[in-house]
Parts: C-alpha cells; sequence; structure tokens
C-alpha cells in the first residue's frame, strides 16, 4: 500500500521542494499532503476565514496544527488560497481557503488517510470539491 501512495504522489509531480502538494487516492481522488506525503484534514466545526480553531488541548493533540513557514505548491494549486495565523495557544497554524489545516497522528505512513469521516466532522482536503468531502 505505502509503494502505491508513493507512486501515485510520484504521479501527481510531488517534488520535495513543495511545503503542500497532493496526494491520490484510488477513492477521493487528489487531496493536499504534506511536504512528506501525509494527509491535511480541516475541522468541520470551524469556522473558516475568522483566523480561529476549535480544536484545543486533546484534539489538538490528536490533531496537530499543520503549518510551514513558506508555501510552495506544484501548478495545480494555487499559493493565494493558503494562509496562516496564531492560534489561541500561541501555535502557527496555515490555512487553505480560510479553513485551518490539521495533520493526524494515527497516519503513520504518507498516503494514510485514517482520519477521513472520523465524528463524521474530518476531512481530508480534495481541492477540486473543497470544503465539502
Amino acid at each position: 500500500m505505502l509503494a502505491i501512495a508513493l507512486l501515485s504522489c510520484v504521479a501527481m509531480g510531488q517534488d520535495s521542494n513543495y511545503t503542500v502538494t497532493l496526494a491520490e487516492n484510488e477513492t477521493l481522488g487528489p487531496y493536499l499532503a504534506d511536504d512528506m506525503g501525509f494527509s491535511l484534514y480541516f475541522f468541520a466545526d470551524d469556522i473558516p476565514g475568522n483566523a480561529t480553531s476549535a480544536c484545543f488541548g486533546d484534539c489538538a493533540e490528536k490533531w496537530p496544527p499543520f503549518y510551514r513557514s513558506e508555501i510552495i505548491v506544484p501548478a495545480k494549486l494555487d499559493e493565494n488560497d493558503f494562509g496562516a495565523f496564531v492560534r489561541d495557544d500561541g501555535v502557527a497554524q496555515l490555512t487553505y481557503k480560510g479553513w485551518p489545516l490539521y495533520s493526524y497522528v494515527d497516519d503513520v505512513s504518507p498516503g494514510d488517510i485514517k482520519g477521513q469521516g472520523i465524528s463524521g466532522l474530518w476531512s481530508v482536503v480534495i481541492p477540486e470539491r473543497f470544503p465539502l468531502a
């Protein structure tokens, strides 16, 4: 399965120079991933565009805020869709189209999407139909 995920990333043009890129899932299609190929998620309880996160404490331990100081994306993504803010806990976090981005601690290998659909509130970021997933 890891080989499939890595091949998919190569097929989507993943390059180690990208800080956010696209990975591919057979069912979901292309979705956002970090520079290591790990899935990026959004939380339906967040309110886009208000520079806050609804995920703190134990939630943030399970769903760490995603941040990179520089945004470098492949041509299929628009770097202007990304932003950043400093959370109330002092941690910087990136956004995509105003939605805070997270990783998921149970995703242990590039291409894992184990957080997809948890509690009906967590979804990988699928640019083609974002924020619906």
